[in-house]
């Protein structure tokens, strides 16, 4: 029997999704698509900063107030998230969301950067060690008040992972689910061939300027080429260091390749805060990770594991 591939692109999480299942007939194929979309809908649902009755909104809430108790799910998402921000010496950090947007707006008429001042006393409330867990209640409390967690940093990757094993359960054999540019693959093509994805050249996002094999592989891009501003000649990209409150500079991208799209996504972000070096430092000491950065300059680096033609 003939199997076909059957896509559908969708606006999910405030973000482009396009959903890629294959099977035998188109109605299985589309079957399977609305599995993995309900999945990210239900996510979103629950991960959302958007809705006051989200379970995010209430743990911040109640910054500084009392502990909340939250689903498993959404426990054990936030103990990954932490997991990760040790990890990364505090690069990756899900209480970011005390940043006001006033400070960062990416939009072409910011001329200046905030006084480092200023910045730092906007992050001064950015401390994944202030979040505390208590397994056996479920609750999650932030310590202070003016505390925030948002998902930007994970919530992509998890979401795409969770369509995936929705959809495999349900029995699609093979598929791709792609959340703008964190995606997650399994199985083949129809025919047999590996699934493949192009690498952006970050100056023409159109013109992939390598491809690599990624079947049953992760993948996240974290980019200054989707969202930047230029100051006195300087690129700064919309990732901001949660240390300094501060946006990165000198990296254009970071791709990286794992087993787990919501681990390709969560460390995106701190690699490129970390900067080339330390960066694929963290990578190469990661067993099934690897790494591509692409500096300012356009250089290319990658981690030991990884081979670019």
């Amino acid at each position: 029997m003939k199997e076909i591939l059957v896509k559908r692109s969708v606006r999910l999480m405030g973000n482009h999704f396009e959903i890629s299942a294959v099977a035998d007939n188109t109605h299985l194929a589309e079957r399977f698509i609305d599995l993995g979309i309900t999945e990210i809908r239900r996510i979103e649902k629950l991960f959302t900063t958007f809705s006051d009755d989200s379970q995010t909104n209430r743990i911040n809430q109640h910054a500084g107030l009392e502990p909340v108790v939250v689903d498993r799910e959404v426990f054990d998402l936030i103990t990954r998230s932490i997991r990760i921000s040790e990890l990364t010496q505090g690069a990756f950090d899900i209480t970011y969301g005390s940043i006001d947007k006033s400070l960062w707006n990416f939009d072409l008429s910011m001329t200046s950067l905030p006084a480092p001042a200023l910045a730092r006393q906007m992050v001064r409330l950015i401390n994944y060690k202030n979040l505390v867990l208590n397994a056996s209640d479920s609750t999650v409390f932030l310590k202070e008040k003016g505390m925030r967690i948002g998902f930007g940093g994970i919530g992509k990757g998890y979401a795409a992972e969770m369509a995936k094993n929705v959809m495999r359960q349900a029995g699609a054999v093979s598929g791709v689910v792609n959340a703008s540019g964190d995606l997650t693959t399994w199985g083949r093509q129809p025919g047999n061939a590996e699934w493949t994805v192009g690498i952006a050249d970050p100056d023409s996002k159109n013109l992939p300027f390598s491809y690599l094999k990624i079947s049953d592989m992760a993948i996240a891009t974290s980019g200054s080429y989707e969202k930047f501003v230029t100051i006195d000649g300087r690129r700064y990209s919309h990732t901001i260091n949660p240390k300094t409150g501060l946006p990165v500079t000198g990296i254009k991208s970071v791709t990286i390749f794992s087993p787990n799209a919501e681990l390709s996504d969560a460390l995106a972000t701190p690699v490129t805060v970390l900067g080339v070096k330390t960066g694929l430092d963290l990578i190469n000491q990661m067993k099934d990770i690897a790494c591509i950065i692409i500096d300012d300059q356009n250089k290319l680096f990658s981690s030991k594991n990884i081979h670019i033609h």
